[in-house]
């Protein structure tokens, strides 16, 4: 893997550990946040190889909710487990009331 990748993955990283409890992101707001908005599937490729990393990657889902990167966790229903437990309803590995539980790092990190 190129240098230049792997510091992108931290900063992939550094802005996922900063979602609060009760809160998710998306791959596409990460990467728009960090200049890279064409690299929503480098993001993705961050979160699974997160483990390990304090990062809570469960809180990064895709664009319209979908719970796209579960079997990259321990058990079948270990990220939606984790999401429910922040509060989040989740119905057919989609998140419910997407906009309201959303949070974007372009708008909220200044």
């Amino acid at each position: 893997m190129k240098p230049e990748t792997l510091g992108f993955f931290e900063k992939v990283y550094e802005v996922a550990r900063l979602v609060p409890y009760g809160k998710v992101t998306s791959y596409g707001a990460i990467a728009k946040y960090l200049g890279a908005a064409k690299s929503a599937r480098i993001v993705g490729y961050a979160m699974n190889g997160s483990g390990g990393k304090d990062v809570p990657a469960h809180r990064v889902v895709n664009r319209k909710g979908l719970l796209t990167g579960k079997h990259h966790f321990e058990g079948t229903n270990l990220m939606q487990q984790l999401l429910e437990n922040e509060g989040i309803e989740v119905i057919d590995n989609q998140i419910q009331n997407l906009e309201s539980v959303f949070w974007d790092p372009a708008k909220e990190l200044h």
